[in-house]
Formats: structure tokens, sequence, C-alpha cells
């Protein structure tokens, strides 16, 4: 049976391919879409996505808590958890309302190409929480 930490790395893997998958394929894809049909279709990939990406991070998050509250956590559980919070911060403050912006109408290739720059933090921590699980 796996342990905890096996799931975890395992949970980060899957965001950080997602996550890779989303900066170098599906972000940049929207400055090629024309904007009469990127309004529907990114509608349909926001909603799609989230089914995937939503169960990831609430696993990630709940596990990065637990390892933090156990009673063998290290400096190491506390500095995934506060990158994790990080990324969330990132996630809903920044990116989500660029997404409902897009939602909005608003099809203007600086708002697109905002929501490819803003990703890098995110791609870059997830990255980070994904290696610091293997040498944890």
């Amino acid at each position: 049976m796996p342990n905890l930490s096996d799931i975890q790395t395992v949970i980060d893997f899957g965001i950080v391919v997602l996550l890779w998958l989303v900066q170098i394929v599906i972000y940049p894809s929207f400055l090629r879409v024309e904007a009469s049909q990127l309004a529907g279709w990114h509608q349909t990939y926001t909603f799609r996505v989230s089914f995937v990406i939503m169960p990831l991070l609430l696993t990630q998050l709940a596990l990065a808590v637990a390892a933090v509250l156990s009673e063998a956590t290290s400096w190491l559980d506390g500095l995934v958890l506060t990158l994790v919070l990080i990324c969330w911060g990132l996630t809903f403050f920044v990116s989500v309302p660029l997404h409902r912006r897009i939602d909005a109408g608003d099809l203007d290739p600086s708002t697109r190409q905002a929501l490819i720059r803003t990703n890098w933090p995110r791609t870059i921590l997830w990255t980070a929480i994904f290696c610091l699980g293997l040498v944890g």
C-alpha cells in the first residue's frame, strides 16, 4: 500500500505535467485562436479543465497540511505548504480573474498574453514543489 508521501509525489507530478502543458501548449494557443471562436472555447476549456485540476489541487493541499500537522513534520513540509499556498493565491487572485475577464468578453491579445506571463511563477513553483517532494 502506498504511503502519503508516494501519493503526494504522484499528485505533485500530475499538477506539474498539467501546468507545463497549459504553459507551453494551451495558453499560447489562445493567441492563435480567432477572438470570435475563443470566447466559446475558453468557457468550455475552463469548465472541463476544472474537473482535472481541482481534485489534484485539493488533494495536494490536504496532503501538505497533513504533512505539517504530523508528528514527523520537517522544515521541508512547511516550505512545501507555503509554496502550495502561494500557488493557490496566484491561482485565485491572478489567474482566475484573468480567465473571468476572457469569459466576460475581454479577448484583447494583451489579456491573453498576461495569462501566459503570469502563469510562469505558478509553473515554476509547482515544479519546485514536485522537486522538493523527490528530495524530501
